[in-house]
């Protein structure tokens, strides 16, 4: 059977006045028959990206995983086909997207992860066709010799703005002679890092839209955001003053010696502080007078210290803030500063305020806004988006107790005495959640890039987040089916505002960026 190029792919004769009104689907020996829908956008985006390494910015939720589909099958003609994403339930879900939608046998589908042992994968990498796999997985293989990418036809990079610094995705793309194909829905707003992802992976074309695009416009899904405010109060309120004491006076200490004099001792961010601490041990280790250097290191250490229990008590609460603490005093060494931090009085009585403390006010938020929701809505799925492995914790336990199902879902990595989620557990997990077992799916950020479930209709964050790529991840777990809802959590003068606003501006920036993008789409040298 003659597989068809992409300039060949058509909807079927009997749909050619539903292809310019609905779409239609598209014919190829490979897929099943009225599986994918001929999208005009999609098919010129995957024509465009057969001739050329591309890289393709759409929404979420206006289909890569299609194009990139279509641009394999196009490859499969040539030789095996390389799939990669940065998450093992990412890279599951892509394979079932190919399971679902083509004829391809089930052995000619490989998924590999790390918890596959290596002489499997290199047995399945022989038979073969389409390897779907995660990064680092695969440069182990290509540097232990299991096989080479001589015989690949097309590799395609999912969230292919990873694709910086030493990064597993820059590595590949080095070995690679043979086409590249990178998506990405959220490529941010930093136009040198965006340069660096298009020399990494030798982008040649981007094909770019945005959601008001011609082309795309009529498939965007509503989605409507709200902001759910709350206050501090009693304890909290009074721990966390203290702590912005202490954040406040060690800021000003190193700004007396000649450091973060740029800023106002309290509108220093996180960033700030550990860049300093690297520019602090570069010197350390440059010779010379060092003495006020390890003075500044001690002052460096406490403030940051003291800015991240601020950002606990203030975002997540008094448990996750004690148990920050006590992480930091189980170590079986202390640093100067983790001493002058934990010995500071002001840093005891904050504690002392927060054991006697109740929950965050953003719990009894979260419990009100899922009641109602489920009583309006039986039938909704929701993802709640937490930062914080103790707070999901939290979550979770408060969730139950109010008699509302809710399932936990985090990365394979175990973290202070908390077990991670092997691959089967994730898999469980979320196949429980998108049936309807559990109504909430409380998350850590492995669930933000990709997971394609298509009834969530509310997507909660617990935080805001101040990264542009990942709010918009976030969002886009809704809206992909149908009509979808955000709510974040917001508590009103702190942290929270800061992250909410610093995410604002810079996704203004990335859709001016993309919008140059789309009008530079076809162009050399970007």
């Amino acid at each position: 059977m003659r597989q068809l190029r992409l300039d060949e792919f058509a909807a079927t004769e009997a749909e050619k006045t539903e292809t310019e009104e609905t779409g239609g689907f598209v014919e190829h020996p490979l897929l099943k028959e009225r599986c994918v829908e001929a999208r005009k956008y999609q098919l010129a985006i995957a024509d465009a990206a057969r001739g050329e390494n591309t890289l393709v910015v759409l929404p979420t939720g206006l289909g890569k995983t299609v194009i990139a589909l279509l641009v394999a099958l196009d490859a499969l003609q040539r030789g095996k086909v390389l799939f990669l994403a940065p998450t093992k339930p990412l890279v599951r879900q892509h394979c079932e997207s190919f399971r679902r939608f083509t004829k391809l046998r089930d052995e000619e589908l490989a998924l590999f992860t790390g918890e596959m042992r290596a002489e499997k994968r290199a047995e399945a990498w022989k038979r073969s066709r389409v390897v779907f796999a995660t990064p680092q997985t695969v440069v182990n293989d290509l540097e232990a010799g299991l096989y080479d990418l001589g015989e690949v036809a097309l590799v395609i990079f999912d969230e292919a703005h990873r694709a910086v610094g030493d990064y597993a995705y820059v590595k590949i793309a080095r070995r690679c002679t043979c086409p590249i194909l990178g998506l990405t829905a959220s490529p941010g707003g930093d136009r040198e890092k965006i340069r660096e992802v298009l020399r990494n992976l030798r982008i040649s074309r981007v094909e770019a839209r945005l959601p008001d695009d011609s082309d795309v416009r009529r498939y965007v899904r509503g989605l409507r955001i709200r902001w759910y405010r709350v206050s501090l109060s009693g304890g909290l309120e009074k721990a966390a003053e203290l702590i912005m004491q202490v954040l406040v006076e060690k800021v000003k200490k190193l700004q007396q010696q000649g450091f973060l004099g740029y800023k106002k001792a309290g509108h220093v961010s996180k960033k700030d502080i550990i860049e300093l601490g690297n520019q602090i041990r570069a010197k350390l280790g440059g010779g010379g007078s060092r003495g006020y250097l390890f003075s500044a290191l001690m002052l460096q250490s406490a403030a940051l210290h003291a800015f991240n229990l601020l950002e606990l008590i203030e975002t997540q609460g008094a448990k996750p803030a004690l148990a920050y603490v006590e992480r930091l005093r189980g170590r079986e060494r202390l640093s100067r500063g983790e001493r002058l931090f934990l010995q500071d009085e002001r840093v005891q009585k904050a504690l002392e305020l927060l054991r006697s403390s109740g929950e965050h006010p953003k719990l009894e938020a979260l419990v009100k806004l899922l009641r109602r929701r489920l009583e309006q809505k039986p039938e909704s799925l929701i993802i709640v988006f937490v930062q914080y492995r103790d707070t999901i914790a939290q979550v979770v336990e408060r969730l139950k107790r109010e008699g509302i199902p809710a399932l936990r879902f985090v990365g394979q990595a175990s973290r202070s005495g908390e077990k991670g989620m092997n691959q089967r557990t994730q898999s469980e997990v979320l196949r429980r959640f998108a049936q309807g077992e559990a109504r909430v799916l409380v998350a850590s950020s492995v669930a933000e890039e990709g997971l394609d479930i298509p009834r969530v209709d509310l997507v909660v964050f617990y935080e805001p987040v101040p990264s542009e790529i990942r709010a918009i991840q976030r969002r886009g777990r809704t809206g992909r089916g149908a009509f979808g809802e955000v709510v974040v959590l917001i508590t009103e003068g702190t942290k929270d505002e800061a992250y909410l606003y610093a995410e604002l501006t810079r996704e203004k920036k990335m859709r001016r960026f993309v919008r140059w993008l789309s009008r530079a789409a076809g162009q050399k040298g970007l």
